[in-house]
């Protein structure tokens, strides 16, 4: 998957700001409308190198952070939640990061993806969360993992 200007544009829409074209990638800076201390910085690197591999990178800056999934494979938009979840897949295991229209910001790193569709009553509540926020990402990810 590489992004495309309508990949872009769609981002764009549900995080409610415009997206600048940097030349090797798109920035999006987000502030939230309630809490003038919330704002982020998203940046998507559409196809580059990534040591001897060619993949998407998406970066966060943060005023206390900084986080990058590298080789995103996929992401899902949430008119609803008003959020992207970006997803990296690699042996069965998930990396997402989600950006909320709000600037907020969560990563969840190395899931196994049998969280995605299994009972979330089951689980542990420090567990469940990132089963939950990372079962929107399931229609986009390769059959062979569930």
């Amino acid at each position: 998957m590489i992004f495309s200007k309508k990949d872009i544009d769609k981002i764009s829409s549900v995080l409610a700001t415009e997206a600048k074209d940097m030349g090797n990638n798109f920035r999006f800076s987000v502030e939230s409308k309630e809490d003038e201390v919330r704002k982020l910085s998203l940046e998507i690197y559409p196809d580059i190198q990534i040591g001897k591999e060619k993949g998407n990178l998406i970066s966060v800056y943060t005023l206390n952070a900084h986080l990058q999934l590298h080789f995103c494979t996929g992401y899902v938009v949430s008119e609803m939640l008003g959020e992207v979840t970006f997803v990296g897949e690699h042996n069965g295991r998930l990396s997402g990061l989600t950006i909320e229209k709000e600037a907020g910001c969560s990563l969840y790193s190395n899931v196994n993806s049998s969280l995605l569709s299994g009972d979330f009553t089951q689980l542990g509540p420090e567990v469940m969360l990132s089963g939950i926020a990372l079962s929107l990402t399931e229609g986009i990810l390769p059959e062979t993992n569930g």
